[in-house]
């Protein structure tokens, strides 16, 4: 594996291995006793166009974990904002020698366009609505920590389908290690091309929930739709969103999963967020470091 550009260019065996060496790390972490150096003396840049809380202080929480060193580009402090071209920034900095590059930005592909000009490893941390691979893999290592084993589950991933980066990512890896993947979303929200084969489609909670293991939620991408397409919040909640009395519906022992940010009130009612029995929400962030540790590990480690 030189690069982490997609979920949809790894092996169901090179899956497992990631999700193996995050599952060590996530044991390392609750003990505290893993090596400390496996990345030292490697730099590495994040490189953001897009804002982001959990995927970007994640990753910079993990290389440091392992010993990176870490250094956190921002556009508006940039050459960018003097026009330099976005090739000829990748071109400076891939002069400068880093060790991995982590990238988030607004065009469909651009990871991979970057990762044709550099001498070092790309990692897609979130491309337009295409990708977004360690998101697709935390959420799987936490669903077989707090679950069972993927290719046992039937996996309801609602909401906001058509513009999601996340749902895509999270259909192609739950396919390829043998879950059962529904496809819930209004008609206005549903995607009319899917990044994968053999996914169930409902467009309502009533029908798409009955016996899913774990219910992924999504919030409505309004940054990416024309203004006309986006619904009232207060309506959309009425008619989609996700209450504990819905959860139900799937079954007394279903989970909600988000990737965030959550958008409180709209597709996730407060009393389930918060609810400790019943939402994986906390445990999916937790995750975040240390599948992104094994990721980088496995890129640029020993």
């Amino acid at each position: 594996m030189k690069h982490l550009l997609g979920i949809e260019d790894l092996s169901a065996g090179e899956i497992r291995d990631i999700l193996d060496r995050a599952a060590y790390y996530a044991k390392s972490l609750e003990t505290g006793k893993w090596d400390h150096k496996t990345l030292d003396n490697k730099i590495v840049i994040t490189l953001f166009f897009e804002p982001s809380t959990r995927t970007l202080i994640s990753f910079d929480i993990a290389a440091k974990r392992l010993g990176a060193s870490v250094v956190n580009w921002q556009v508006e402090n940039s050459s960018m904002r003097k026009n330099e071209s976005f090739l000829d920034t990748i071109l400076t900095l891939n002069q400068m020698k880093p060790d991995a590059i982590i990238m988030r930005h607004v065009e469909f592909g651009a990871p991979n366009f970057v990762a044709g000009h550099v001498d070092c490893p790309v990692i897609n941390g979130g491309d337009s609505w295409r990708e977004h691979p360690t998101q697709a893999l935390l959420d799987a290592l936490t669903m077989e920590r707090e679950i069972g084993p993927i290719k046992d589950l039937t996996v309801a991933i609602c909401g906001d389908v058509a513009h999601s980066r996340v749902a895509n990512s999270n259909a192609i890896l739950l396919k390829k290690m043998g879950a059962n993947v529904r496809i819930v979303a209004p008609a206005f929200l549903m995607p009319q091309k899917f990044p994968v084969a053999g996914l169930e489609t409902f467009t309502s909670l009533e029908e798409g929930l009955p016996g899913a293991d774990a219910v992924m939620l999504l919030r409505i991408q309004k940054e990416r739709m024309k203004a006309g397409q986006i619904p009232d919040d207060a309506a959309y909640h009425k008619e989609f969103g996700l209450t504990l009395e819905r959860l139900n519906m799937a079954g007394r022992k279903a989970f909600v999963m988000h990737p965030g940010p959550m958008n409180r009130g709209v597709e996730i009612a407060d009393e389930l967020a918060d609810d400790r029995e019943r939402s994986l929400i906390a445990k999916q962030v937790a995750g975040g470091i240390p599948t992104r540790m094994a990721v980088l590990d496995m890129l640029i480690g020993k």
